[in-house]
This record gives C-alpha cells, structure tokens and sequence, in this order.
C-alpha cells in the first residue's frame, strides 16, 4: 500500500474548538502531531503537513505585509499543489480567496478582477463568520457568478460529511480536478481539515486516477458521475482488478447512472457508495446509498442539520419550490448574477429546484424551475425524461428540450450521448419512443431524436444543456409537422 491513504492510521477526532472553526484551523494541529505525513499528494511530489504548515504561513504573511485586499484573486497559474498552498495562505491571512477558472477569457478575467475589492487592507485574523471563498458557476447569460462562502459553513459540512459518511470520511481524499470546481476543493479542504490529506490532479485522467487508487495513495474519492463512468470504461478494457484499499466513494456534480451502481460496486468492493445533492448555494442537502432499485428521483433524506419545506406551485402537481435551512447556507452573491439566483426567505433557501419528499422522507427532485417546459398544457421537468432516456441501453447521457410547436406550444426533442459505445447504426427510435412510454405519461414522451458525437461538457463536467439547446434552436430540420398524436412516427437524426 502506497503511504498516502493512511488507511490503517488512527486519527485525533476533531474538536469544535478555535483551530476547527476555520477551514484552515486545523493543518497547525497536524503540522504538531504528524509532520511527516503526506497532506497533499500530486503525482509523484508530495508536501507533508509540516511543510504545507510552514508554506501556508509564509505565503499568509507575505499578504499581510503587503495589506494585499480583503479579497484575494487566485489566478490558474501553477500546480495544483501550489495553488493549494496560496489559496491556504490567503485564508490563514484572515483573507478571502475568489478562485478563478482556468477556462475564463481575458475578458471574463477582467470582469471578475474588477468586480473585486482593490483598496489594501490590515486584516489579519478571522472566525467563523469570516468570508474564505468566492467560487464561481455561469449563469444564463455565460457571466461568472460570484457566491461567498464564510468558515462555518463549510466546517459544519466537514462535520456533517464524517458524521453522515462515517469514518472512511477521515481517510485520504481523491480529488480529481481543479480548485475552480467547489467539489473538488470541498473534497481537497476535507482531507486536510480531518488530517487524511489529499491526492490532486490538474486534470482529470481516468488512468491516473485508477492508479492512484490502486496504489493505495487515497482511501476515498470524491466524483462526478462522467468521472466514474470514464474510469468504469477504462477499468474494463484494461482488465483492471477490483481496487480494494477504497473505503468511500463520494458522488456528486450531477444524477447518478444508477444502473452502473453494480459495476461500480464491483470495481470498489469494499467501498460504502454514497451520492449526494446539494448546491454551491447550499451546500449539502440530501444523500444516500447507491442503490440500482431506488427510483430515479430521489436524491436521499435530509442531512441531519438540514431542514426541508416544499412550497407547492400552482400547475406543477405535487412538486413544489424546494427550500432549505441549515447552517451551512452561503453569505452572498458576488458580481453578476441572474434570474438563476437564489431565493431567501427568513432563513431559508431556494436555488430554484422543483421536487417533493416521498413516503419514506426522501427528497425527491424532477428538475429546475428554469428548464420547466410546458407541453399541450402541462409542465414537464426535462430531467425526469433525461433520466429514463439514460436507462436506454447504450445512452449515457441526454438533454430534452422545447422546440416551438403549433399543436404542443412546445414539442418534447431529446438529444442522446452514446459515448464510445455509438455503433455504425443508431439506435432505434421507434424503441426509444416505447421505451419512454412504459415509463411515462403520453405527453412527457420525444418524438424527435437528435444523437450527437460531440457531446458538450461544462467545466465541471456536467451536460451543457444551454450549448445543446442552442443547436436544437439552430436546425430548422427539427421543426415537428406530427399531429399531437401518442402514436405519431417517431424521428431520429445523428449529428456529426
């Protein structure tokens, strides 16, 4: 076993006292009681957290010499472990790090520069309620939308995490990308703040990644399920054998393919399968066990410390307004936002989903309320048809749509990933109608596919459904002439 999982090491349980109420608080509390062991891990370097201690006060009291600005912008320059360290130093400096993303153009850069305070300032301490982060997700109109972050509430979800996760949340943390994707950071900050540590990557690469784990380097992952489906893909046509050192496996960024919950099972024999929902906004929400048998909306029960209300619309039947209470909300926007933002309400917490809970208590979702289409009169969630197209044999991923319709108002399109399992011939439409029609009602069912080779991804990995819509907008060949009729032919074109 490699020496970076920790896997059979006993840590010191965490307490709530100063050092564990900043993010940060805790690397002087393992710089102390194991210097030596590996903090972070990126390819064959590795920084020991007395190392990373050192490194992150000096870079900190660079800042305050400098009376560098309350915020802080972390360029993309650098290796991982470097910009780990800045963002660190930044954070020891009682500062707060806005990270930027490696992907922005100069001008998306420029807009978020100044977008941020300049004036130099002499803070040097922080607490709890302190803001340490600025992340950024594109909202509609493709802006960077900024959302602070303060200590709290990503400490209450390092506490939350271990207690809902158990203690395979403790060990070493895989964290296949980069610091501009709150995931990954999130996962990143968990491995120092329980003293497990942390393997990173640039960028993500499945074979790395398996390596990694087969090595015995990281004891836990944390991933996006187009990850998992990546390294599922490579473990098999490498033969790969089952990686036993995982004791956890995080899963989160988007729905889970929840038929490859046994393959994924299989590769990770003795791993506890967890998926989780939550927001940048949010934080965590729900979670539970991967499970092939559990329906395709549900999403989990409440984490302990969160509160759910469903406030009802009128047309959406039982689904309502999805709102949340915990102590692990964000503070604010920063910069551009848009008619995505949240929603508060005395407390509470809305990022715009739609879902109910179930008999057992589980939160169910069935989409956001900005993606809502309304066919023959009724609304459709678009994620709940994309979730059963993507039980389709060979579908690994799809993105449904309203195309203008005299009959309809707005006609079902689906677009279809086959990922590297495309045969010469597409698969049938006529199939994937019926197969839509056990499953749903008449009026939730495409009559038009659209197979694309080149599947559009965001920079966190996730189907970018905005890019996709555009290319349904653009083909005039589209347009559905078809009666609103159930047993209307249905149509299929591949894009290349």
């Amino acid at each position: 076993m490699g020496t970076g999982a920790q896997a059979g090491v006993s840590l010191p349980d965490p307490h709530p006292d100063g050092h564990a109420a900043l993010v940060d608080g805790m690397l002087a509390r393992w710089a102390q009681a194991t210097p030596d062991r590996a903090a972070i891990i990126e390819g064959d370097h590795r920084l020991r957290f007395g190392e990373l201690e050192r490194a992150t006060a000096q870079h900190a009291a660079t800042l305050v010499g400098a009376r560098a600005p309350a915020t802080v912008l972390l360029e993309d320059h650098g290796s991982t472990t470097q910009r780990l360290v800045e963002f660190l130093g930044i954070v020891r400096s009682g500062r707060c790090a806005a990270v930027a993303d490696r992907g922005w153009p100069e001008v998306v850069r420029a807009r978020v520069r100044q977008a941020l305070p300049a004036q130099p300032s002499d803070i040097c301490a922080a607490d709890g309620s302190s803001p340490f982060y600025i992340g950024y997700t594109s909202g509609s109109t493709g802006h960077p939308k900024g959302f602070m972050r303060d200590h709290r509430s990503w400490v209450e979800s390092f506490r939350v995490c271990i207690e809902a996760f158990g203690p395979e949340a403790r060990g070493c943390v895989l964290a296949p990308g980069g610091l501009s994707h709150s995931l990954f950071l999130f996962g990143m900050l968990l491995g120092l703040w329980t003293g497990g540590g942390v393997v990173v990557q640039p960028r993500f690469s499945a074979g790395r990644a398996l390596s990694s784990l087969l090595n015995g380097e990281a004891s836990s992952l944390v991933a996006v399920p187009s990850q998992l489906i990546m390294m599922l893909e490579h473990a098999q046509r490498r033969s790969l054998p089952p990686i036993d050192p995982v004791r956890l496996v995080m899963i989160s960024g988007a729905r889970w393919m929840r038929q490859r919950t046994p393959q994924l099972r299989a590769l990770f024999p003795n791993a506890r399968l967890v998926e989780f929902y939550g927001a940048s906004e949010t934080s965590f929400v729900a979670w539970m066990e991967a499970d092939e048998n559990a329906p395709a909306n549900a999403v989990g029960k409440p984490f302990p410390n969160v509160e759910v209300d469903i406030r009802k619309q009128s047309g959406c039947d039982a689904a309502g307004m999805i709102f949340v209470r915990s102590p692990m909300l964000f503070n604010t926007y920063v910069g551009a936002h848009d008619e995505t933002a949240a929603v508060r309400d005395n407390g509470w917490l809305s990022v715009r989903d739609m879902g109910y809970l179930d008999d057992e208590g589980r939160l169910c979702l069935v989409g956001r309320q900005n993606r809502m289409i309304v066919t023959s009169g009724k609304n459709l969630f678009p994620e709940e048809v994309e979730a059963v197209l993507a039980t389709f044999h060979g579908v690994q991923a799809a993105s449904v749509h309203g195309l203008a319709d005299a009959v309809r108002g707005r006609a079902v399109v689906a677009l279809l990933n086959l990922g590297s399992e495309i045969q010469p011939a597409a698969p049938d439409a006529a199939a994937l109608m019926t197969w839509c029609r056990e499953r749903l009602d008449p009026y939730k069912v495409p009559r038009r596919f659209l197979v694309c080779e080149n599947w559009p991804l965001t920079a966190s990995g996730k189907t970018d459904h905005v890019a996709l819509a555009q290319t349904v907008e653009a083909r005039g060949d589209m347009q559905d002439d078809s009666p609103a009729d159930p047993e209307s032919t249905p149509w299929l074109q591949v894009l290349r």
